[in-house]
């Protein structure tokens, strides 16, 4: 019997950032494994092509096709956040990139699991005036996977609320990425919707961490090193535009008119998705 395929695409989240297993990253989609398998007769193939600052157009143009090459039964796609730090952010194009790689694996008769996750200014604590504008551009995203997750037929997990991204105990260092006790409540997570669908028959993931946590001068030197070159890197093109957010954000609260900002997203977003919905109507006779 062919093992079942399981293919993990994203960025540092899915690669596994925050849960270190001696010199590589481990993750939640590795911790997931186990749970798809009941046994010998049902063993799992996994590839994690996810890789760290990838954005839509990463999964689309490089992940994706690598992805449908192996024919996966089961596929993740949890992508997003990167896509909310650059300067370059259009949620138009996210959604039609998302659009595509949906589509492709459930016409490959994937299951495909998604998920919606929380906005980076609230968990890095920024000032209001810096976070907001992240949290618009995250609620956007989530908004989009949301509806695209539905008309695709994806395993949705609602990662964006929850006691969890208050818990301290769910973060690493740099409180962006989950630790291990955080990975594995997303593979518990995962687990219990893939299990409701009959597709994981395995045993539960343990919501318990195997290794200990991190020691705070580890921590901290993790921050000084590799932390503090990822955050760098993905300052570079965004810190500029989030500056000029921030004043735009506080020109509008000075005027009393703020709600104008969240309306125009809300805008952009429900004219994303309904661009998709026409360019999926066939021509007219």
């Amino acid at each position: 019997m062919r093992p079942l395929r399981f293919v993990a695409l994203g960025d540092s989240l899915t690669e596994g950032v925050g849960d270190p297993v001696g010199e590589a990253w481990r993750g939640w989609a590795a911790l997931l494994v186990d749970g798809l398998s009941d046994g010998p007769d049902t063993s799992v193939e996994f590839t994690n092509l996810a890789v760290s600052g990838a954005q839509t157009r990463d999964v689309l143009e490089r992940q994706t096709p690598a992805a449908l090459a192996l024919g996966p039964d089961v596929v993740s796609v949890v992508i997003g956040v990167n896509d909310t730090l650059r300067c370059t952010f259009d949620i138009h194009a996210v959604a039609a990139r998302l659009d595509q790689v949906y589509a492709a694996f459930r016409a490959q008769g994937a299951v495909l699991l998604t998920a919606c996750l929380p906005d980076p200014g609230a968990m890095l604590g920024l000032p209001g005036v810096l976070a907001r504008p992240l949290a618009r551009r995250q609620r956007a995203v989530n908004t989009v996977v949301h509806a695209l997750s539905e008309r695709h037929g994806a395993v949705h997990l609602h990662a964006a609320e929850g006691a969890w991204l208050t818990d301290r105990a769910m973060w690493s260092a740099d409180r962006l990425h989950p630790g291990e006790r955080g990975h594995r409540q997303l593979a518990l997570r995962f687990h219990a919707l893939l299990e409701q669908e009959g597709i994981a028959t395995g045993d539960t993931p343990s919501a318990e961490p195997e290794f200990p946590a991190p020691t705070r001068s580890a921590s901290l030197w993790w921050l000084a090193t590799a932390g503090t070159g990822w955050v760098a890197r993905r300052c570079t093109d965004l810190l500029p535009q989030l500056l000029t957010l921030a004043a735009a954000e506080v020109r509008h609260r000075a005027r009393g008119t703020s709600a104008r900002l969240d309306l125009s997203a809300s805008h952009a977003v429900a004219s994303a998705l309904a661009a998709l919905s026409v360019a999926e109507q066939p021509d007219a006779a």
